[in-house]
C-alpha cells in the first residue's frame, strides 16, 4: 500500500500547530518583516504593484532591510495577472513557515482557482500567528475559507454588494483599506499605497513614510476612510446640487425603492422640475435611470454571488422573479439566467 502523500498547502509546521491559535503580533517579529503575496491568476498587477513597491522603496530610503518578500502561486506554478505577464513563485505554499504578513493578490474570477486546499493552508497560516491581508478581489477568497468572519473587511466598490450579500457574517465596508487585528485588506488599486504607507508609518515612523509617498509620487497620503470612488457629480457629470441629491437617495435604496413623487420631495423639487432635470442632464426619465441602476446592480450580484435570480429581483427592488426578468431582458437584450449560462461555460 503506498503512502498517502501529504498536500503542499499544508506543511509540517501548520500540521503540528493544528490546534493552536495563536494571536498574530501587531509588529514584526524580527527586524525585517517577510511579507508573502499570494498572486491569484488574473490578479491585478496595479494592486499588487501598489502594495509591493513602498516596501522596496521603504528599503531604499531608509538604506535598512526592513522588508522581504516571497511570492507564491496557488499551484506552486507560473501565473499570469489580467494583463498575461507571467510570474513565477519565488517560494512554494509549503515552505511558507517564516512569513510575518501574507496579502492575497486578486482580480478576475477570484474563486475560480480556489479550493479547499488552498483555504487550509490559509488558515494554517492563521493559526500560526500569521497575518493575513488581500488586496481588490482577494477578500473573496480569505471570505470563502472563513478567515474574516467577525472581521471588519472591505473590497473593490464594484464588488461590495454581492461581497455583503453573500457574507453576511463579515463587517464589509466601503473603505480604502480596514486593519482589523491581524486581518488586513484593501480596496485595491492604488489604495494599496495608502495601506502601506499606513504599515510604514505604524512600524517605522511618519517621516520614512512621507519619503516613500514622495518617491512613489503619491503627495497626499490617502486615510481609510476616503472615498473609494468619485464622487457623484463627477461621476455623473453633474453639478445640479438637487440632481445630485435625489440619484444619491436611489443609490441608497436600491433594495427598497422610492417612489419618483417621494424623490422629488426628498430632493426639494417639484414633480415637473425632477422630471425636467433628469432628462435634461441625464438623458432619462427618473423612473428610467432608477430602473437602470437598480439592474446594474443586479448583474453584479448575478456574476459574483450564487443567489438564485429570485433571490436577485428581490435585493434590488423587484416583487417578482417576471418582473425582474422581463425587465433585465428590456433593458440588456438577454435574461438574467443568460448571465449564468454564460459564467457556467467561461
Amino acid at each position: 500500500m503506498k503512502p498517502k502523500r501529504s498536500s503542499p498547502f499544508l506543511d509540517p509546521a501548520a500540521r503540528t500547530l493544528a490546534g493552536a491559535r495563536q494571536p498574530a503580533e501587531d509588529k514584526p517579529r524580527s527586524a525585517t518583516e517577510r511579507f508573502g503575496f499570494l498572486l491569484m491568476p488574473e490578479f491585478s498587477m496595479l494592486s499588487f504593484a501598489s502594495m509591493l513597491e513602498p516596501l522596496r522603496m521603504a528599503n531604499r530610503v531608509s538604506k535598512k532591510s526592513l522588508y522581504d518578500w516571497q511570492l507564491f502561486s496557488p499551484d506552486n506554478g507560473v501565473v499570469r495577472p489580467s494583463n498575461g505577464i507571467e510570474f513565477s513563485p519565488t517560494r512554494k505554499l509549503e515552505n511558507s513557515t517564516d512569513i510575518d504578513t501574507l496579502i492575497v493578490v486578486a482580480g478576475i474570477n477570484p474563486l475560480k482557482h480556489s479550493n479547499g486546499e488552498l483555504h487550509a493552508w490559509l488558515r494554517g497560516l492563521a493559526r500560526r500567528g500569521v497575518r493575513l491581508g488581500a488586496t481588490s478581489t482577494g477578500a473573496m477568497i480569505l471570505a470563502r475559507a472563513r478567515l474574516l468572519n467577525g472581521y471588519k473587511s472591505t473590497i473593490h466598490w464594484e464588488n461590495l454588494d454581492g461581497f455583503r450579500e453573500q457574507y453576511p457574517n463579515i463587517q464589509a465596508s466601503a473603505e480604502l483599506f480596514e486593519c482589523d487585528r491581524d486581518r488586513l485588506t484593501c480596496s485595491g488599486g492604488t489604495a494599496g499605497l495608502d495601506l502601506m504607507m499606513h504599515l510604514i508609518s505604524l512600524h517605522h515612523g511618519k517621516a520614512l513614510a512621507h519619503s516613500v509617498a514622495e518617491q512613489c509620487i503619491h503627495p497626499q497620503i490617502r486615510l481609510a476612510h476616503d472615498l473609494q470612488r468619485m464622487a457623484l457629480p463627477v461621476r455623473l457629470s453633474i453639478d445640479h446640487p438637487k440632481l445630485v441629491a435625489a440619484v444619491s437617495h436611489m443609490e441608497t435604496h436600491l433594495e427598497d425603492p422610492l417612489s419618483c413623487t417621494t424623490l422629488a420631495e426628498l430632493a426639494g423639487l417639484s414633480q415637473r422640475q425632477f422630471e425636467r432635470l433628469f432628462q435634461e442632464r441625464l438623458g432619462a426619465t427618473p423612473a428610467r435611470f432608477y430602473k437602470r441602476m437598480r439592474l446594474e446592480r443586479a448583474t453584479a450580484l448575478l456574476e459574483q454571488t450564487p443567489m438564485s435570480i429570485f433571490q436577485v429581483g428581490i435585493a434590488c427592488g423587484f416583487a417578482s422573479a417576471a418582473h425582474f426578468s422581463s425587465s433585465y431582458q428590456q433593458l440588456f437584450g438577454h435574461s438574467p439566467s443568460a448571465v449564468r449560462l454564460r459564467l457556467r461555460t467561461g
